[in-house]
């Protein structure tokens, strides 16, 4: 009777671990024969809180300092997320399903899947179906937020039809949703492809197009009327907690105040303006720095006519880094990647360029995506470091590791995502391809010390909107006097950081954090340095912490130190 307790106090940290981690990811995986788009009843993240916190009890059981290298990086992140389950629901972030330029029904664009086979089709068809109890159960939630006050801020919505006006057609058959049944495979019968095309055009007509009608609805009449005036989220109840503890989950660390944010912004912004000064003396430009602003923003020379035209750029600079990667990395993902544009429905609200490593246009492969709409706001001096952050040696690099690392992490690593750490890779990035040689005129070098300072001035406005009562108009003319961003990106820019508060800090402090860790390196190791082996350390565990990061630098300083010594 009392062996199996005797047996649970025998098991080793190790096991201990093991048995948690089993625990989380059979958890978190959802019936989708039942919610083939996922439950979003708010029981469910009641239900969610509370395992997380037991789960949280159980590893507290557990002395990390007894596991290897990975097993106590996988216990200090599994710790981390669940942290961040119990405050996501202790915050009902649940119930704010959208921001600026995401959200519930933005995301189904990115649930559009190639039909390969006749099960694929019946899947995919099954998930369709599924719309209006996504759509609604979202009403749902966003309804108890408006009576709770957590809501978005009305400002952001200025364009915000076009999210869901793009869904709503007269003929189904035009739909997006419909479009994998447009060219269906021929190891499907006709009679299949046949039985498949009824199905789905009945599905998209009677389901998902309405719903996208009850979406306008919902926004138009009901939710933006009722969306509130200031912009900052502390205005809602518990807001300025709630955005302490969300600058503690994007810097992946408790070290930071708004108000140390803010402060470290101003200081990075004089820095960065110092080094923008520099390249206008060198290009010989006669004029104040809001005039060199001004002629980057409107001349003809740094814009390009066509989407093809700008595709055409990108990809010549991504095969100029791809080249170069050998000399800065020691592995290099198996995964290809393309570049392809921003589809038409994200596009108006949508940044410059983002990674994604989903199916897209029916390839399941990376892709960096590349907005094409507007092009006299996609300057060609700023595609270069955009490239290097949204592709490689950026977020595809990086996230392309991590999948392949399967077998030596724990499956939650896998997909996890961290923005300190792949934002603050993906602006370090930026700066790598400068060592590399991508930025070939001033006016690209310029380009990237614009992205730069673009970040460094997220610090100064994110904590502004968020924590100091900023207008929203205080932060379109400090972005716009401080980059050479375009006035459209800016204001799209800035609806995000409303709309998202902390997550745009976490660039600029990580990627601060990994060139800092890089600098104590090359002090410590002198000539014995090596680039490869550094970027080794920093992407050898997947993604991670800062503060795990720190760590691994560490170790690897004092290994590489001790070796010297032989």
């Amino acid at each position: 009777m009392i062996l199996a307790p005797v047996l649970a106090q025998a098991q080793s940290p190790k096991a201990m671990l093991d048995s948690v981690i089993g625990k989380y990811q059979s958890y978190r995986s959802f019936d989708w024969q039942e919610y083939p788009l996922g439950n979003y009843e708010e029981e469910r993240y009641k239900k969610d809180a509370h395992f997380s916190q037991a789960l949280l009890e159980e590893l507290r059981a557990i002395d990390p300092g007894s596991l290897n290298d990975t097993d106590a990086v996988s216990y200090e992140l599994l710790r981390f997320v669940l942290q961040d389950d119990v405050d996501s629901y202790t915050y009902k972030m649940y119930l704010n399903p959208i921001q600026a330029d995401q959200g519930f029904h933005l995301n189904l664009n990115y649930r559009v899947r190639p039909v390969l086979n006749y099960e694929q089709g019946v899947g995919y068809i099954n998930m369709l179906k599924a719309v209006p109890y996504f759509t609604h159960s979202h009403f749902k939630l966003m309804q108890k937020g408006i009576e709770q006050g957590i809501i978005q801020p009305k400002v952001i919505f200025n364009g915000y039809e076009a999210s869901y006006e793009t869904h709503i057609v007269d003929d189904p058959q035009e739909s997006m949703f419909y479009s994998p049944f447009w060219n269906l495979p021929d190891n499907i019968s006709q009679q299949r492809k046949d039985s498949l095309k009824q199905a789905a055009l009945a599905v998209v007509r009677d389901s998902v197009i309405p719903s996208f009608r009850e979406i306008k609805t919902f926004f138009e009449e009901e939710y933006v009327p009722q969306a509130r005036d200031k912009i900052g989220v502390s205005e809602q109840p518990g807001g300025a907690d709630f955005y302490q503890n969300r600058i503690d989950f994007y810097t992946t660390s408790t070290e930071y105040t708004a108000q140390s944010i803010h402060e470290l912004g101003l200081k990075e912004v004089a820095r960065i303006r110092a080094e923008m000064e520099k390249i206008i003396k060198q290009v010989g430009f006669k004029g104040s720095f809001a005039e060199f602003l001004e002629f980057l923003r409107t001349d003809d020379q740094f814009y390009v006519k066509t989407g093809d035209e700008l595709l055409m750029h990108a990809r010549d600079i991504a095969k100029r880094i791809d080249n170069e990667l050998p000399k800065f990395f020691k592995k290099l993902p198996r995964q290809p990647y393309g570049v392809i544009p921003v589809p038409a429905a994200l596009a108006p609200k949508y940044t410059g360029g983002r990674y994604s490593g989903s199916y897209i246009n029916g390839t399941e492969a990376g892709h960096y995506l590349v907005n094409t709409y507007k092009l006299d706001s996609r300057p060609l001096y700023t595609l270069p470091p955009l490239t290097a952050h949204e592709a490689v040696p950026g977020h595809h690099l990086q996230g392309a590791l991590n999948q392949e690392m399967r077998d030596s992490i724990p499956f939650f690593r896998k997909n996890l995502y961290l923005s300190a750490y792949g934002e603050g890779w993906g602006l370090y990035s930026e700066y790598l391809a400068d060592e590399m040689g991508i930025y070939t005129t001033p006016y690209e070098k310029f380009g990237q010390l614009t992205y730069e300072m673009w970040r460094a001035c997220r610090l100064v406005v994110d904590t502004g909107i968020h924590a100091m009562g900023w207008t929203r108009d205080e932060v379109v003319d400090f972005m716009s006097k401080n980059t050479a961003l375009s006035i459209h990106e800016i204001n799209t820019e800035t609806d995000r950081y409303i709309s998202w508060p902390g997550q745009a800090i976490s660039y600029k402090i990580g990627e601060l954090k990994i060139r800092e860790l890089r600098l104590k390196a090359q002090e410590a190791l002198g000539e014995a340095f090596n680039i490869r082996d550094y970027h080794d350390v920093i992407l050898g565990q997947g993604t991670v912490t800062l503060p795990i990061l720190e760590e691994r630098v560490n170790a690897y300083i004092a290994s590489a130190k001790a070796t010297m010594k032989k």
